[in-house]
């Protein structure tokens, strides 16, 4: 059984510099979050959790508060958790008045029988669960309203997510976006599908990717970075596998990646050029940078 270990990821893509230290404080204080409950005895699922609860409430990450608005200037918000020991997962999509998207999809997949709600259904689940009713605008940062005001393309930031393992030698994932920005009403990307976004098998390997959703979506990125795992790469080997594998069948894939897999160890990647990253080091150190 390995060390307890968390890596978070706060979207791959090409933002500008100067966000590049509030995004690494916000990392930190997440791997954090979820770090110290690893060391508590906590679940990995609680980890990802709390520390994705975190970056859905950083505005300068497209998830939560902070979400791109889409052409007619709403949010959707999508989130996919996973149960590395089944597994199982649950999903939601299109969410418009959730402020924590990754923990209703928890609650879909704990006290549901099914795994992806979607639109008005899933926003109807969240008040039957009692989650607070938040008006769209909620979600909506002051730069972003005026970016969509002035058609402005948008800066490019990311999805957020989290993988851990905890000292039962549970493996868990996390992953939560705003999705692209100007989208189409009701387009969704890989965050929330099982295998793409999102990925966690115990024994072997957690996983959440961030990028260009059509892509990920087409080689179920996450899955593939794990399955690689299971051919005895390392954990490093196997992001970088991943990335490989996806650049050929796109010219500019613009995907990034996080995995940790059964022993604790760590590992991330990316085609864009940058890849917001956060994570803790066996002696409880944070750390965050902005490419590998």
């Amino acid at each position: 059984m390995g060390k307890p270990a968390i890596i978070v990821h706060g979207g791959a893509g090409d933002w500008s510099d100067d966000e590049d230290a509030p995004k690494s404080e916000s990392l930190k204080e997440a791997a954090l979050t979820g770090w110290r409950i690893l060391q508590a005895g906590g679940s990995a699922l609680d980890a990802v959790e709390k520390a994705t609860n975190i970056l859905e409430d950083f505005p300068l990450f497209d998830a939560g508060i902070g979400s791109f608005l889409n052409e007619v200037g709403e949010i959707e918000m999508d989130a996919l958790i996973v149960d590395g020991s089944k597994p199982d997962f649950g999903a939601v999509a299109g969410v418009k008045h959730v402020q924590y998207p990754i923990s209703l999809a928890r609650k879909v997949m704990t006290e549901t029988p099914h795994c992806f709600f979607v639109g008005s259904g899933a926003d109807s689940l969240a008040q039957q669960f009692g989650f607070p009713f938040q008006p769209n605008m909620f979600f909506v940062t002051p730069a972003e309203w005026a970016r969509f005001q002035q058609k402005q393309t948008a800066s490019p930031t990311g999805t957020v997510g989290a993988v851990a393992l905890d000292m039962h030698g549970n493996l868990a994932s996390a992953t939560s976006t705003g999705g692209t920005h100007d989208k189409k009403p009701g387009r969704v990307g890989d965050s929330p599908i099982f295998g793409a976004g999102g990925y966690a098998l115990n024994g072997f390997g957690a996983a959440s990717a961030t990028g260009v959703g059509e892509n990920i979506m087409r080689v179920l990125l996450s899955k593939y970075a794990v399955d690689s795992l299971t051919h005895g790469k390392t954990a490093p080997e196997s992001v970088q596998h991943a990335i490989a594998h996806i650049n050929q069948f796109f010219d500019d894939s613009q995907a990034g990646i996080i995995l940790v897999d059964a022993q604790g160890n760590i590992g991330a990647a990316h085609s864009t050029s940058k890849i917001a990253l956060g994570w803790v080091d066996e002696h409880g150190q944070a750390h965050a940078k902005m490419t590998v």
